[in-house]
């Protein structure tokens, strides 16, 4: 999808919590439905995993749910609906039925490229709120108040954005990232 600036952005993941207004028995849903891992000693809730739409959800006993690795709202609909479609008719005993689930995106990955070679060195000792260890990671952080964002920035101008709870946030991030890092683009691509 471009963006105003002209930036072109995928979406790579979108992470949303939920309620499903029950509270769940995380041992009899192991027991009963293959597919869910409950290890309380690991982590406090289950882990069920989908194939299509690929997501993974994270079970809690109060009824709230993690869902992660879907691409569109559409897919995290269609996840919770099968979520509850597949928990209900095993567990009548554990909770009521209830429509789709409300659900809140709380972030948004996406990839894009800004078209231009960085000089990561330069723009982590000029630009405030950027982080840059190459020897611990070979890209830099730069932190975004408004649009709250977080880009990863490589030296070939690819940039991961994270943080947004909206692809309108993500926009602005990367369009407000391109105006910024313009004049530390390498010398090849001024």
């Amino acid at each position: 999808m471009p963006t105003k600036g002209g930036i072109e952005y995928k979406v790579t993941n979108m992470v949303a919590s939920s309620n499903l207004g029950l509270e769940l028995d995380l041992f009899l849903l192991a027991s009963e439905i293959p597919g869910i891992e409950y290890e309380p000693e690991q982590f406090p809730g289950a882990i069920l995993k989908f194939d299509d739409p690929k997501a993974t959800l994270l079970l809690f006993k109060n009824g709230k749910v993690v869902c992660v690795g879907c691409k569109t709202k559409a897919a995290i609909e269609k996840t919770l609906f099968r979520t509850l479609k597949l928990l209900t008719p095993k567990a009548k005993k554990i909770f009521k039925k209830q429509k789709n689930p409300k659900f809140e995106i709380t972030n948004i990955v996406a990839s894009a490229s800004l078209g231009m070679s960085l000089d990561l060195y330069t723009i982590a000792y000029e630009v405030e709120d950027v982080e840059y260890e190459p020897e611990q990671f070979p890209g830099a952080i730069l932190k975004f108040r408004d649009p709250k964002a977080s880009l990863l920035l490589f030296k070939n101008g690819k940039v991961i954005c994270a943080g947004s709870r909206d692809e309108k946030s993500i926009e602005a991030a990367l369009f407000k990232a391109k105006r910024l890092l313009k004049p530390y683009a390498s010398k090849e691509h001024k």
